[in-house]
């Protein structure tokens, strides 16, 4: 979609009803990221906003882990427990 919005006095511009429901920014809390280009050009991005307590699970570096994890899970790098004492006994054997 190509359109031209107006920028109000204040900075305040409207999007498209049509664009803010496409991309979820109708819904309470919506935020758009605010690109500067170098050439000039001016990015608005759809951004999920992060609860912050939730925000920890968004670092770089626990994200590592997720990926981490997810590539043993998916060669077979996983044991399942019947119950918390067969889980505590490899662990033992482990170490």
């Amino acid at each position: 979609m190509d359109c031209y919005i107006t920028v109000q006095k204040r900075g305040t511009i409207v999007l498209p009803p049509e664009i803010r429901r496409r991309h979820s920014l109708d819904k309470p809390g919506a935020q758009l990221r605010v690109v500067e280009r170098a050439d000039g050009v001016i990015e608005l991005l759809p951004q999920v906003p992060i609860p912050a307590e939730e925000a920890w699970f968004w670092t770089a570096a626990w994200q590592a882990k997720e990926k981490e994890a997810s590539a043993d899970i998916a060669a077979g790098r996983v044991a399942a427990f019947g119950d918390a004492d067969s889980f505590l006994a490899d662990l033992d054997d482990q170490g």
